[in-house]
């Protein structure tokens, strides 16, 4: 596999011995945190979602306009973010993803119109989006240096992040306001940005600082993707829009399927996500030993057929608790999808291919619930959520298909 976009961030020293290159583990520590201040800090502001709804005096079809901002914002950003990482290094955009992300986080809350919400929350997305793009390159780039496959154990920092966001908002929510909280969120973002980011930026990240070290001019020069890796990345962005599907259809959808149609009590049905959560965050955790074990294929397509017996057990059980167990299930099989997608990816293409499968990953989030509730209203939730089964089996297949994908010739 060629080492382009492997070392430039995971090596910033120089080869002369003049500056020390932070170790493997500062580095991995050090992107390990900020996965789980993305979770951390977006947490924080779903759960201010309703108070800041009654303060804006929006409706819930106003607000669901406004909430579009975070996508659109995200989405936009994605795409632009892949050659920001190509121009600068990943690690600098990353850094500066953080400070940003910190900063609009405190937006939202000052507004006061459904109108305002909208306008701060295409910031807030655009922040959003662009750090995920940028540290999930660097970790790419970490990957391929450690030849390890320690792709999810990142994400199970963002997983375990988004439930200490989640915690601590709900414990705080009666007793601070949406712009004490989000403020206290801000001031904590950029002072752990702060400390952390000397590690990323301890030296020379750049594509052509490494190639001249290397005496690598042609690792300078600019690449693209041939139509072959093209086509390859896409299926992976596809994979990865398979497995956000389920993720955002549960999150939406799951607590009302277990109120609704099998009579649980509140506490029981807000648990159904929050289960999901913790299996899915458990399941990273292991995937690096999945994967040094068993591959990159047998994992994404275990992880796919597991996916799609638990979400079809979830579907259609007929108890609360057997749902949930379901779900539990799901949440296991789903966990190492997205993060495999996304570094086979980046493998394949760098910054651009991290891009484009977290661009495609992130719209199945967004088709996760609308279409679920289409078709609720259409058949019935049930049913309906029995496309996350269908949805997963798929990723097994596509996973399956990929076996082969290796890193083709670029064109110059």
């Amino acid at each position: 596999m060629p080492q382009r976009n492997k070392l430039r961030t995971a090596l910033p020293g120089g080869f002369d011995g003049s500056t020390a290159p932070p170790s493997f583990t500062r580095l991995r520590t050090a992107l390990t945190v900020f996965f789980a201040l993305d979770g951390f800090l977006f947490a924080g502001w779903v759960v201010r979602i309703p108070a800041i709804k009654h303060r804006t005096g929006a409706t819930a079809s106003t607000l669901g306009l406004a909430l579009l901002g975070v996508s659109a914002g995200a989405v936009i950003t994605m795409m632009l973010t892949g050659a920001l990482c190509r121009r600068y290094g990943s690690h600098v955009v990353t850094v500066i993803c953080g400070v940003l992300l910190s900063l609009s986080i405190a937006l939202p809350a000052r507004t006061g119109s459904a109108l305002t919400l909208g306008l701060v929350l295409l910031v807030f997305g655009a922040a959003y989006g662009g750090m995920n793009v940028a540290m999930n390159s660097a970790a790419v780039d970490l990957v391929g240096a450690m030849r390890r496959p320690v792709m999810p154990s990142f994400h199970a920092a963002f997983s375990f992040g988004g439930m200490a966001g989640a915690g601590l908002g709900g414990l705080v929510a009666s007793r601070l306001s949406p712009g004490s909280h989000l403020l206290a969120l801000t001031g904590f973002g950029i002072l752990v940005t702060a400390i952390t980011a000397p590690v990323l930026l301890g030296g020379r990240t750049t594509a052509a600082a490494l190639s001249q070290e290397r005496g690598d001019d042609a690792a300078a020069q600019p690449h693209r993707m041939s139509p072959h890796t093209r086509r390859v990345v896409v299926l992976f962005g596809v994979i990865a829009l398979c497995t956000a599907y389920g993720e955002g259809a549960l999150a939406e959808w799951g607590a009302l399927h277990l109120s609704q149609d099998l009579l649980a009590d509140p506490g029981l049905a807000a648990a159904g996500y929050s289960l999901f959560a913790l299996t899915m965050a458990i399941g990273r955790l292991t995937g690096t030993t999945l994967l040094e074990r068993f591959g990159q294929t047998r994992t994404l397509v275990a992880g796919g057929t597991t996916a799609a017996v638990g979400m079809l057990f979830g579907a259609l059980a007929p108890t609360a608790w057997l749902t949930l167990l379901g779900f539990a299930v799901a949440g296991l099989g789903l966990a190492n999808i997205f993060p495999v997608a996304v570094g086979r990816a980046g493998a394949l293409a760098g910054p651009g291919g991290v891009a484009a499968a977290s661009t495609l990953g992130y719209g199945g989030m967004l088709l996760g619930p609308p279409v679920i509730g289409f078709l609720a209203d259409w058949l019935s939730l049930p049913a309906a959520l029995t496309t996350v089964t269908l949805l997963a089996a798929t990723a097994a297949v596509l996973g399956l298909a990929a076996r082969n994908a290796g890193t083709p010739e670029r064109i110059e």
